[in-house]
């Protein structure tokens, strides 16, 4: 029994040293080289732009009031309403308008009936005094007489034009086309009196301004392509621009440029300039914020584009990581242009056009690692251009 416990012990020793002895190495093994996409950049002809903030401007603000004193009789539109030139708004009682003008007309007949008479009678005395037949102060009372007839007259001339217009004021009509804000008198209430009264408000929407600064630099840039087209200062309708709104993917609206201030912004350094842009489905509203898209050159020049999304930034500044020759990633330093439609950047320096530019985002490229590059291609951007 005793023997057969020795043995079994024995085999178990050399089971242990059997199984130690095929035991492998702990070593680390590093692992593969990641595969990492990489493309060359996009070369593409690009027109030089800025793309600034602006916003949208009414192109005309007028407060309908009432010019003159009476009730309110009628409210002829619906408030926020479109409204063409010409169309009735509102209306002020006329009754006694219409008896002023009345009046104003019977006073305009009866001063030129009077004229008429003191006219003869002027005549009448002239031919007597050349006959030695009147006396010459009679003749000087007949000529004030037609003196004053000829006043009368033109006083009634000016009665009957303030009573007409009077009258006029007693319709208010829409002095362009636009839409008019809510009314902020109710019929029956009285108005004019004493001042003008506000009514509503008319804001016309086609054509529409969109304001925005630029520095004296960019103004600058925007002579340099007034004077590549050969075109004048006075001439800046024909420098086109283009806007996006916030949610607009692209610049879909186009205009041009309308006015540049003269003067400079002490307190900020810039210039304002406006555009005008037509806006027939008034999808555009006073006070929006947009993007506007402002060309800064002649035409357009070669251009090397890069994702938007693979450019990094630190406190050096923006860069992009390459492939080298030798398959090892690089960081290299970039300055950065516009943005275009499909989120390419304008790469301004710092790249060649042979460099192979990492595209994946994942966190695999880091600079010093040796990778294996997958090679592919970056699309070009859509026809439209640029985007913000």
């Amino acid at each position: 029994m005793l023997n057969r416990s020795l043995r079994g012990l024995a085999t178990l020793a050399l089971l242990a040293v059997s199984l130690s002895a095929c035991k492998p190495d702990n070593k680390f093994v590093p692992p593969p080289p990641a595969e990492i996409s990489v493309a060359p950049p996009l070369q593409e002809q690009v027109a030089p732009f800025e793309v600034l903030t602006g916003n949208t401007v009414a192109f005309a603000t007028v407060d309908l009031v009432a010019r003159v004193e009476g009730f309110l009789t009628e409210i002829k539109y619906v408030d926020g309403s479109v409204v063409k030139k010409g169309d009735l708004l509102f209306q002020i009682e006329q009754t006694m308008y219409k008896a002023q003008l009345q009046e104003a007309e019977a006073g305009l007949a009866s001063a030129k009936a009077a004229l008429v008479q003191a006219q003869a009678e002027f005549t009448r005395q002239e031919t007597l005094l050349k006959q030695n037949v009147s006396a010459q102060a009679t003749f000087d009372v007949a000529q004030a007489k037609r003196d004053s007839a000829r006043a009368n007259v033109e006083s009634a001339e000016g009665n009957l034009i303030v009573a007409q217009t009077n009258l006029g004021y007693t319709t208010v009509l829409a002095p362009f086309d636009g839409i008019v804000s809510k009314h902020l008198i109710t019929v029956g209430e009285l108005v004019g009196n004493g001042v003008a009264t506000k009514l509503a408000t008319i804001i016309q929407l086609d054509p529409i301004y969109v304001e925005f600064n630029m520095s004296e630099q960019d103004i600058l840039k925007i002579r340099e392509n007034l004077n590549q087209r050969r075109l004048d200062v006075e001439e800046i309708s024909k420098v086109p621009l283009e806007i996006g709104l916030m949610n607009e993917d692209g610049f879909p609206h186009q205009g041009h440029l309308n006015y540049v201030s003269p003067e400079i912004n002490a307190s900020t350094g810039t210039i304002l300039v406006r555009g005008l842009f037509n806006n027939p489905t008034r999808a555009l509203v006073p006070g929006f914020f947009v993007r506007v898209h402002v060309p800064m050159g002649l035409g357009p020049k070669a251009s090397l584009l890069a994702p938007n999304r693979v450019i990094g930034e630190d406190q050096g500044g923006k860069y992009l990581l390459i492939v080298n020759k030798d398959d090892v990633v690089e960081q290299v330093r970039v300055t950065t242009g516009q943005l275009l439609t499909g989120g390419l950047r304008v790469i301004a320096t710092g790249l060649k056009p042979d460099d192979r530019v990492v595209l994946s985002t994942n966190g695999r490229a880091i600079p010093g690692s040796k990778v294996v590059p997958k090679p592919t291609t970056i699309a070009a951007p859509p026809a439209a251009g640029t985007t913000k």
